[in-house]
């Protein structure tokens, strides 16, 4: 009787143990899988254009303190944190193209790293505030369509957007984006030296490792 106990609880133990050892192989598999097909996400950046006018006058934003420049020894730390401000600004005194470098960015996000605020009741810039009255009103000019306001549209790649202040007619406003740069898409297909959202490495050893689990 005890030979078939023996029997039986080894015929067991040899089973769990090759239940285990393929679990384990399974596993193995699995992580080498991904140790071998991991590629980090690619990162956002890419562009819109926009214009504004303020009683008639382009804002050409002038300041250098408009423009977000981004260093080389920032974009080659290990761990880069984006502000606010790295994603959605402009930079190289290019005062007509928006760098958007992080998902679900909104044009209210945009100005608001701009130091502006915009909506359908005033224009607010860094030195003054405008309301809007009987004569002066706000308009927006998305892709050729009129829209009531702008702050909470995601900024679209290759977007043109016209945002307006004074009393301006309809023959202004079509004329106005009709002179909207359309350089968009050439910054798209064009390396970005002054961004860290301009591609990745190949991942390294360590990179993979990291990803594994």
């Amino acid at each position: 009787m005890s030979s078939w106990k023996n029997r039986f609880w080894a015929i067991g133990r040899s089973r769990w143990f090759l239940a285990g050892v393929g679990l384990i192989l399974g596993a193995l598999i699995i992580l080498a899988i991904r140790f071998i097909n991991y590629q980090p996400e690619e990162e956002v950046h890419y562009h819109a254009n926009f214009a504004v006018y303020v009683n008639g006058q382009q804002e050409k934003f002038t300041s250098p303190s408009y423009y977000e420049e981004t260093s080389e020894s920032a974009c080659s730390l290990q761990e880069h944190v984006e502000s606010p401000l790295e994603r959605a600004h402009m930079h190289g005194n290019v005062s007509d193209v928006v760098h958007v470098e992080d998902h679900l960015v909104t044009w209210g996000h945009f100005f608001q790293n701009l130091g502006w605020a915009v909506d359908s009741l005033h224009l607010k810039t860094r030195d003054q505030v405008l309301p809007t009255d009987q004569v002066n009103k706000m308009a927006f000019v998305l892709n050729g369509k009129q829209v009531d306001e702008i702050n909470s549209m995601v900024v679209g790649g290759e977007d043109r957007l016209l945002v307006d202040f004074g009393s301006s007619d309809q023959t202004d406003l079509d004329k106005r984006f009709q002179s909207i740069a359309s350089t968009a898409g050439k910054y798209n297909t064009t390396p970005d030296s002054a961004s860290c959202g301009s591609g990745h490495d190949e991942p390294t050893f360590s990179d993979r490792l990291k990803n594994l689990f």
